[in-house]
């Protein structure tokens, strides 16, 4: 039986109220503690096979809801939500906490903010863990326009791209929506079939069949969770985060992409969306980077394979970050 998942401490950060989750295994400050992020469409709930583990192991652990999902704010001016934004708003984060520096591990979105925060305030940052998504060169054109080209106007980043539609449609069933999300993975001599389709996550909600139980890789318990956060925050927040790549890239434009923090990412051998593959290359970017790949494990680690997520943490944690 697992732990709860912490009772919210609200904080001001940045001039948002933001949602955290901590439970400290280091009331003698040893270790830099751990803040932990998560991605789309996700909350810090996703993290509840972590925190505990964490704290057991002896690290401050702090799960957080973005500006614009669970608890926190959910402001709808979409500018609030580019890379500057965000890394400010977690800077400001440990501000509020009176925390100088600290590890920062981040799922999905929360994994290409966790690769910002070490370019864009890497005097914060002790080290960056990021499971599923890699850090990737800034590419030679606008982001979505190379999607675009490469996977046709359907694929969701170029969808998400339309004001108000998005957010809009999967609050029309947002239990049916978690249910879409949270299936097990194909294996991946399926891929190929399944591809450009896969990524039109508006037309999957659309025709979605019924699932069950055996379908999905969480309970009902944590389909609701996931229900009522977003019956609160709506949609609009995370869809926010995709309005923002074009953004984002302009931003990064003559910065140094180099992070030099000690970094590990932790890929999924199942993850179509983030295939371990896409990781190759990391080294030029990050040149003090360890990489693992957990086995038969789709894009939702955190739910899929705890175990093997909670291991990997805390080895690399105890022989690579020190006070």
């Amino acid at each position: 039986m697992s732990k709860p998942f912490p009772d919210p401490r609200f904080v001001d950060a940045n001039g948002v109220k933001l949602a955290t989750y901590e439970v400290n295994g280091d009331p003698a400050s040893m270790h830099p503690p751990v803040i932990l992020v998560h991605g789309w469409p996700e909350i810090a709930y996703s993290w509840r096979n972590q925190i505990n583990a964490l704290a057991e192991a002896g690290y401050r652990a702090i799960a957080v809801d973005l500006k614009g999902f669970g608890q926190s704010d959910a402001p709808t001016d979409k500018s609030l939500y580019d890379i500057v934004h965000l890394t400010s708003d977690l800077a400001a984060l440990l501000d509020a906490l009176e925390i100088e520096r600290a590890v920062f591990c981040g799922h999905d979105w929360g994994g290409a903010l966790v690769w910002s925060m070490g370019q864009w305030q890497p005097e914060r940052v002790a080290g960056i863990i990021g499971v599923c998504t890699p850090l990737r060169p800034r590419p030679p054109a606008p982001p979505i326009e190379i999607i675009k080209q490469r996977f046709t106007e359907k694929h969701y980043f170029v969808q998400f791209q339309e004001e108000r539609i998005p957010e809009e449609l999967f609050s029309t069933d947002i239990a049916r929506f978690f249910q879409l999300m949270f299936r097990k993975p194909a294996p991946r001599e399926k891929w190929l079939s399944l591809m450009p389709g896969i990524y039109d996550l508006p037309a999957r909600f659309k025709t979605a069949r019924q699932v069950t139980h055996d379908d999905l890789i969480v309970s009902d318990e944590i389909i609701n969770t996931y229900v009522e956060a977003y019956t609160q925050s709506g949609f609009h927040g995370g869809v926010n985060l995709y309005r923002n790549v074009d953004r984002n890239w302009e931003l990064m434009k003559g910065r140094d992409e180099t992070v030099r923090a000690p970094s590990m990412w932790i890929g999924a051998e199942l993850d179509i969306f983030l295939p371990p593959e896409s990781a190759d290359g990391m080294g030029q970017l990050v040149p003090d980077l360890e990489k693992h790949v957990i086995a038969d494990c789709g894009h939702w680690v955190t739910w899929e394979q705890p175990d093997a997520l909670n291991a990997l943490l805390i080895d690399w944690l105890k022989r690579r970050i020190s006070t």
